[in-house]
């Protein structure tokens, strides 16, 4: 006990451990995100991080949920700031969609929810969570344009959910690298889809 007691006292601050996972991912991919690799650079043994974590699959979901926090106060900044609805939904997805390809987050999001596959309800419930707070934002900034008359009248609901179906799909091609899929390209795309969907006919 006394040598889990100095463990603890000695570790640095969890928020320390998750950036430099982050930016282990960014610099050097997520296949040299190890243990090991990760105790060499915040100074702590490979055990002291699976006391801490449990397990590589619990390490990495802590990172995907601290760097989804410091999205989400991206995210609610743009949301609730200036500006017609139209452009915080662009803004919205501006945040949405990958930097490019091996984007760090991405990288991250999709091995947390391929490693789903064997979570338990637990990790399956806070994978969820994130989820949802992206949904409940756009679903809120959806309604907000509808009732000013900025857009069409949709169930704001359903089209947050087909919109980010898109961008989820858009998003993991852009994130691998897949031909022909570039951000730019993608972002044209759902553009277009908002047009045809949300905005009246021009005239």
């Amino acid at each position: 006990m006394a040598g889990a007691a100095r463990a603890r006292k000695n570790a640095p601050p969890r928020e320390e451990v998750l950036a430099a996972a982050m930016d282990m991912i960014a610099e050097r991919g997520l296949e040299k995100l190890t243990m090991a690799a990760l105790g060499r650079a915040v100074d702590m043994s490979s055990g002291h991080l699976l006391y801490y974590f449990r397990s590589k699959d619990e390490l990495l979901l802590q990172t995907l949920e601290w760097s989804e926090g410091r999205l989400g106060a991206e995210r609610g900044r743009l949301l609730t700031g200036p500006g017609t609805a139209r452009e915080r939904l662009s803004a919205y997805v501006d945040l949405y969609v990958p930097d490019g390809h091996r984007d760090p987050h991405w990288t991250l999001w999709l091995e947390v929810w391929n490693r789903s596959q064997n979570a338990d309800d637990g990790a399956r419930a806070r994978q969820a969570a994130i989820e949802g707070a992206w949904h409940r934002d756009l679903v809120a900034l959806v309604a907000e344009g509808v009732s000013r008359g900025e857009f069409r009248t949709v169930d704001a609901d359903r089209f947050a959910a087909r919109l980010r179906a898109l961008l989820d799909g858009f998003s993991i091609h852009v994130a691998i690298g897949l031909r022909g899929t570039d951000r730019e390209q993608v972002l044209a795309h759902v553009r277009e889809f908002i047009a045809d969907s949300l905005l009246e006919p021009a005239g």
